[in-house]
C-alpha cells in the first residue's frame, strides 16, 4: 500500500511533464502546417536557399 504513495505522485509528475511538452510544442509552431511538410518530403529537387529559422 505504501508503494502507491510513491507511484501516484510520480505518475502525476510524468503526466504533467508530458502535458507541458505538448503545450511547448503547440506554442512553438510544431503543428502549424502538417500537410505542407508531408508534401515537401516527397519533392525531389533541393531548395534554392536555406530555410529561415525563427
Amino acid at each position: 500500500m505504501t508503494v502507491l504513495l510513491i507511484l501516484i505522485p510520480i505518475s502525476l509528475f510524468l503526466g504533467g511533464l508530458g502535458l507541458a511538452a505538448f503545450w511547448f510544442a503547440l506554442s512553438s509552431g510544431q503543428f502549424e502546417d502538417p500537410e505542407g511538410n508531408a508534401a515537401r518530403i516527397l519533392e525531389d529537387k533541393e531548395p534554392d536557399e536555406p530555410a529561415e529559422r525563427g
